[in-house]
């Protein structure tokens, strides 16, 4: 088993789940999460948790991470609120364990996914996601997809979708986790990743590895395949909506904890 992979949801979830994964931590790994507008449902040392949206790096360091394997649904980002059944801000920054959000099904689906193998836990996930019967806000995927456009404005987003906004901010806050210019700010950073890295982990059935927030958003072609040549940070930063290097540098210090040189060595899309 490869460390980390995405498989395609059942088509009928495509709509709320952005992919099933596993992955496999070699003991002494670092972990570090980004934010990437999304909610996660997750079996993790062998509990089974909400993770929130995260508005910054969650870091495990070597040493704090044992051999583990670990399996997980991604909740698109504006289903959070609508699958889980409460406003997605309430699991911001969080992990919660699920039988507090789903008192009638969390603690039975856990006692199932226990005895489970690897792709029974993400069949028993889908088909209890599935079975929420929950759909995406349409107002803030149409949000997310344009507050990902380099330049977009929040006022002008919410007046080309009709609303105020206040509207918006509370839409996307219950849907989410977290208002318009924090998932602007995740766009803008998974834009830079495509600019900047190889192809993401493998997901069956999935035509690229940049088909969320950053496709969705007119992630451009890399400048690299246009121009012929490595694109340059600074070139790469304008391309992907910051105001200049410096703005590109101190957002991804914010969002990831690193310098933009040293997280983008390895950085790759996952699915959203």
């Amino acid at each position: 088993m490869t460390p980390y992979r995405e498989l395609a949801p059942p088509t009928g979830l495509l709509p709320v789940v952005a992919c099933l994964w596993e992955h496999e931590a070699p003991p002494g790994h670092e972990q570090r999460i980004i934010p990437d507008g999304c909610v996660d449902i997750v079996r993790l040392d062998g509990e089974l948790v909400v993770v929130g949206a995260d508005t910054g790096p969650v870091v495990a360091g070597p040493g704090a991470v044992p051999a583990s394997r670990t399996s997980g649904i991604r909740l698109r980002p504006g289903a959070a609120g609508a699958v889980l059944g409460i406003p997605a801000s309430e699991v911001r920054d969080q992990r919660v364990p699920l039988a507090d959000v789903w008192p009638d099904a969390g603690q039975a689906l856990a006692d199932a996914l226990s005895v489970a193998d690897p792709a029974g836990r993400l069949d028993l996930l889908a088909r209890t996601v599935l079975q929420r019967k929950a759909e995406r806000d349409g107002l803030v995927a149409a949000a997310a997809r344009r507050l990902g456009v380099p330049g977009s404005r929040i006022s002008s987003v919410a007046g080309d979708l009709g609303v105020s906004e206040r509207h918006l901010l509370r839409r996307t806050v219950d849907a989410v986790g977290y208002g318009p210019k924090m998932l602007g700010r995740v766009a803008r950073l998974r834009r830079l990743i495509g600019l900047s890295s190889g192809p993401a982990p493998s997901l069956a059935g999935r035509t690229s590895a940049s088909s969320g927030l950053a496709e969705r958003a007119g992630t451009p072609p890399s400048l690299a395949e246009r121009a012929g040549t490595p694109p340059s940070l600074a070139e790469r930063a304008v391309a992907a909506g910051y105001a200049s290097q410096a703005h590109m540098s101190d957002e991804v210090r914010r969002l990831t904890g690193l310098t933009p040189v040293r997280f983008l060595e390895d950085a790759a899309l996952t699915a959203a």
